[in-house]
C-alpha cells in the first residue's frame, strides 16, 4: 500500500474544512504541508447548498448585539445550547466575517455600499448577511475553494474517502486510511492532526435537503475509533423543501429568510395556518414550525402544504432569491405568482462528535469541525444560520490552537495500527453489494420510525430492523467500493441516532416523542462513548 505523511490532514471541502485548511496555512509553517480530502469535487457539501446566510454580530450593524444573539440563540436550543460555547463564538463573529471579507468573500450591500441584513426565524433583529441574494453557502464556499486551490501549501486530493482513523493502542490518533474512488486504492496517510469536516448525515432519511455524500462518515469513523458521540437524538428537520412529488427525494431547500421577508404558509384549502402552533407564526422556530406542517399534512391526508410568497413582490422576489426563483421555474412554478408547495425534510445534524471550539476531540490528535462536530453550540434546535458560523468560528478558532501545538511529532507506529493496515492491505471476497438498495431501505426505516414524531414502538422496530441490516452486510472495516463505505457508515450513525432517542424520555427541539410530550426542567445532554465498556448512551 501507498503511504504518505502530512503535518496536517483535513477530511472534507465545505466551508469549515476549507477555512481550516487555509487559515492553518496562513498561519503555521509546516514542514510537511497540509492535505485536503474531499469525498467529491472540491466544495461540494452542505455549506455550498445553504441559502439563508450567515449570523454575524460584526460592528457593520450597530442595532445588534452579542448579548441578543445568545438569548436567541439558548431560547431556540430549547434549554440545551452551551451558553459559554454560545457566547465564544458569537464574540467571535465580528473578527472571523471581517477576515472571510478579508480573505476575498464578499456580502451583499446596499445602493450606499453597506452590508445588509436580514431577517430568520426565531432571531430577534436582523443579523444574517447573505451573498448573491439566497446562494451565501455557494458564495462563501466558491471564494474559500478559489483560495485554497491558489494556496501551493495545501494539497488536495479529490474523489477521495477516509475510511479508518489510525489509532495508536494509547489511544491517539496518527492518520487516516483513505479509499480513492478514481484508482480504487487504498493508502495510509500519517498525520499529526486529522480534522474532520466531513458534515452532517442528511442522506439516512427518505426525504432530506442534503447532496449524496452527506451520509455521516466522520461520525461513524470517529465513534468506532472510539471518540465520544454527543446528542445524535436531535435531527433537524427543515419545514420547507420543495416537495414536487412523493418521488422526489433529494429536496431543494426553500430558504427560511423567504418567512422572513413575508411568505405565509398555507394549507391546501389555502387557509393560514400557523397561529394556531405559534404567536410567532411563520417565524417560529423550525422544530415548532416543521410539526405544525406534518400535522396539518396528517390532517388532509397531503404530501405537502404550500408556502405563499407572492406577498413579498416580484421585485424583491428576484433581488433576495434569484437561486429558489430559478429553481421552481424550472419545473414550472413562478413565485411571484404561485404558492410553492413544501414538505419538512431531514436537513441538519445538531448532534455528532463531541468538541469544544477548537475542535478538540476525546482523541489525541483529532479534531472535528463544523456539522460533523457537536461543540452545544445548537441544542437541541439550531438557530436559523447559526451553522455557517460555527464552521467559521471553530476553524479559526483551531488554526489558531494549532499554531501553538507541536506539529512536528514523529509518527511511531505500534502493533495495533500495523494491523489495522494489515486489513486493508488483504484482498476481500464476495460480490459488491448493490449498495443503492440498501441505503434506500434504511432511509425508509428511519423516515417512518425516526421521524419528525417519534415513539418507543417506532424506535425499538427501528432498532430491530437496523440490526439485522447490520447483520447481513458483512463488511465491518474494508469494503469494496465508496458506496458500501458509506452504507457502512450509514448503518452505525442510524443506530447512534436511535439509541439516543431511545434514552431520551421527553420531547426536546427537534426531538419529539408522543408518548413523552413534555419537555423536563433540565435539558441534558446524551453522550454515547465507545470507550464505555457496554457502548450505551448516558446522560451527563
Amino acid at each position: 500500500m501507498k503511504y504518505s505523511e502530512y503535518s496536517v490532514v483535513v477530511i472534507g471541502s465545505g466551508a469549515a474544512g476549507l477555512y481550516a485548511a487555509l487559515k492553518i496555512s496562513q498561519q503555521i509553517k509546516l514542514p510537511e504541508g497540509i492535505l485536503l480530502i474531499s469525498k467529491s469535487s472540491l466544495g461540494i457539501s452542505n455549506s455550498i447548498y445553504a441559502q439563508g446566510g450567515i449570523v454575524g454580530v460584526v460592528h457593520q450593524n450597530p442595532d445588534d448585539n452579542i448579548e441578543s444573539h445568545i438569548k436567541d440563540t439558548l431560547k431556540a436550543g430549547a434549554g440545551l445550547s452551551d451558553k459559554k460555547v454560545t457566547k465564544e463564538i458569537s464574540e467571535a463573529s465580528d473578527v472571523v466575517i471581517n477576515d472571510l471579507i478579508n480573505n476575498g468573500i464578499e456580502f451583499d450591500k446596499d445602493e450606499q455600499g453597506n452590508i445588509t441584513f436580514t431577517l430568520e426565524a426565531a432571531h430577534s433583529i436582523r443579523r444574517i448577511l447573505h451573498s448573491g441574494g439566497d446562494a451565501t453557502g455557494k458564495g462563501i464556499t466558491e471564494g474559500l475553494a478559489r483560495a485554497v486551490r491558489a494556496d501551493n501549501n495545501i494539497h488536495i486530493l479529490e474523489k477521495t474517502m477516509a475510511v479508518e482513523l489510525l489509532i495508536s493502542s494509547d489511544k491517539e490518533c496518527k492518520g487516516v486510511i483513505i479509499y480513492n474512488k478514481q484508482t480504487e486504492e487504498h493508502e495510509i496517510v500519517y498525520s499529526s492532526a486529522v480534522i474532520l469536516a466531513t458534515g452532517g448525515a442528511g442522506q439516512v432519511y427518505k426525504y432530506t435537503t442534503n447532496p449524496n455524500g452527506a451520509t455521516g462518515d466522520g461520525i461513524a469513523l470517529a465513534y468506532e475509533a472510539g471518540a465520544v458521540i454527543q446528542d445524535m437524538e436531535f435531527i433537524q428537520f427543515h419545514p420547507t423543501a420543495l416537495a414536487l412529488s412523493p418521488d422526489s427525494k433529494n429536496r431543494f431547500l426553500i430558504s427560511e429568510a423567504v418567512r422572513g421577508e413575508g411568505a405565509k404558509l398555507i394549507n391546501n384549502m389555502g387557509e393560514e395556518f400557523m397561529i394556531k402552533y405559534s404567536e410567532k407564526k411563520e417565524l417560529a422556530p423550525r422544530d415548532v414550525v416543521t410539526r405544525a406542517i406534518y400535522t396539518e399534512m396528517q390532517k388532509e391526508n397531503s404530501p405537502n402544504v404550500f408556502l405563499n410568497a407572492t406577498l413579498i413582490g416580484e421585485e424583491k422576489i428576484a433581488r433576495r432569491f434569484p437561486t429558489i426563483s430559478a429553481r421552481c421555474r424550472e419545473n414550472g412554478i413562478d413565485i411571484t405568482k404561485t404558492p410553492i408547495p413544501v414538505a419538512p425534510a431531514a436537513h441538519y445534524t445538531m448532534g455528532g462528535i463531541k468538541a469544544d471550539v477548537e475542535g478538540r476531540t476525546s482523541i489525541k490528535g483529532l479534531y472535528a469541525i463544523g456539522e460533523t462536530a457537536c461543540t452545544g453550540f445548537h441544542g437541541a434546535n439550531r438557530l436559523a444560520s447559526n451553522s455557517l458560523l460555527e464552521c467559521v468560528v471553530c476553524a479559526y478558532e483551531l488554526s489558531d490552537y494549532l499554531s501553538f501545538t507541536n506539529l512536528n511529532t514523529p509518527n511511531v507506529i505500534d502493533e495495533g495500527i500495523k494491523k489495522m493496515i494489515d486489513v486493508y492491505s488483504r484482498s476481500i471476497s464476495g460480490e459488491e453489494y448493490n449498495s443503492d438498495e440498501l441505503k434506500s431501505e434504511l432511509k425508509d426505516i428511519m423516515w417512518e420510525n425516526v421521524g419528525i414524531i417519534r415513539t418507543e414502538k417506532s424506535l425499538f422496530k427501528a432498532k430491530e430492523e437496523i440490526e439485522k441490516l447490520q447483520k447481513e452486510f458483512k463488511r465491518r472495516r474494508k469494503c469494496l467500493n465508496q458506496g458500501e463505505y458509506e452504507y457502512r457508515n450509514m448503518l452505525t450513525v442510524a443506530s447512534l441516532i436511535v439509541e439516543g432517542a431511545l434514552r431520551r424520555k421527553e420531547s426536546r427541539g427537534a426531538h419529539c416523542r408522543k408518548d413523552y410530550p413534555e419537555t423536563l426542567p433540565e435539558g441534558l445532554h446524551s453522550n454515547i462513548d465507545k470507550l464505555n465498556e457496554k457502548g450505551l448512551c448516558y446522560v451527563e
